[in-house]
């Protein structure tokens, strides 16, 4: 069964940061863009960053902009999170999909992680 592995997340004080990490299969996820996703309690999951299987393509949600950066190297991509909120606060998945367009869509990716918890203290 294909697994990405989420790790790093944590209690953190407002303005701090974090660095969250998913690990994949490499043979079966090289070619695959990836991306971040989030879940608030009672809210929706929604679109976070997402990077191209190149490495050399990516996207932010506009909440996010200048504070996250996706990253991706030796079969992990990284989320680091700096100057975070309490709004930031959530659930955060990572997954992959084989297409190369409309990467903040939820419904492109194929596979997703289980998810790890990331809190923003005010």
């Amino acid at each position: 069964q294909v697994q990405l592995v989420e790790s790093g997340g944590g209690l953190v004080q407002a303005g701090g940061s974090l660095r969250l990490s998913c690990s994949y299969p490499g043979r079966t996820f090289s070619s695959y863009a990836l991306g971040w996703f989030r879940q608030a309690p009672g809210k929706e999951r929604e679109f976070v960053a997402a990077i191209t299987w190149s490495g050399d393509i990516t996207d932010y949600a506009d909440y996010v902009k200048g504070r996250f950066t996706i990253s991706r190297a030796s079969n992990t991509v990284y989320l680091q999170m700096n100057s975070l909120k309490p709004e930031d606060t959530g659930v955060y998945r990572c997954a992959a999909t084989q297409s190369s367009y409309y990467l903040h869509e939820l419904s492109q990716y194929e596979y997703w992680g289980q998810g790890t918890q990331v809190t923003v203290s005010s």
